[in-house]
């Protein structure tokens, strides 16, 4: 019977030593998690897509270009503002806008045949391509931020 309950005792210590090993190992160490498959198709359908509707002004490395369309690359305006960023790639922009310090204000088309799939992709690529490193923009983000636009018509 003791026997019996020290092969117990040992058990329960290495499924607990299991369990925090686990915990351990997908613990947020503050960098996101690019190593699913989910993350790395996002990343490159969202590149096939960015290149097809937003590289030929914000370029392919996302610079932008010049005074008259903002940098991607390096943007305090999309570090700053993540949920208007899923809106403009949609519904555009009109109004003027400050980027690292510099107004550009050249409006913004929106792609309104974006699903919020593809929103999600695209957004994934951007935000981890260049200086950036989120990780995976889910759909349900895109979903509920595209939501609440207010969209470039209103």
């Amino acid at each position: 019977m003791s026997n019996a309950i020290i092969r117990l005792g040992l058990l329960g210590i290495g499924v607990a030593a299991f369990a925090f090993s686990l915990m351990a190992c997908s613990s947020n160490s503050g960098k996101p998690d690019t190593s699913s498959v989910k993350f790395t198709q996002y990343v490159v359908r969202g590149e096939e897509l960015y290149q097809k509707h937003c590289s030929n002004c914000h370029q392919k490395n996302g610079s932008g270009l010049g005074q008259v369309y903002p940098p991607l690359n390096t943007s305090d305006y999309m570090n700053q503002n993540f949920e208007k960023v899923l809106c403009l790639m949609k519904y555009g922009l009109k109004e003027p806008i400050t980027v690292n310090g510099k107004s550009y204000v050249q409006p913004m088309p929106g792609v309104v045949t974006l699903t919020d799939l593809e929103i999600a992709e695209i957004a994934t690529y951007i935000y981890n391509s260049w200086d950036h490193a989120q990780g995976i923009v889910d759909v349900t983000e895109v979903s509920s931020a595209i939501k609440n636009c207010v969209t470039a018509d209103q």
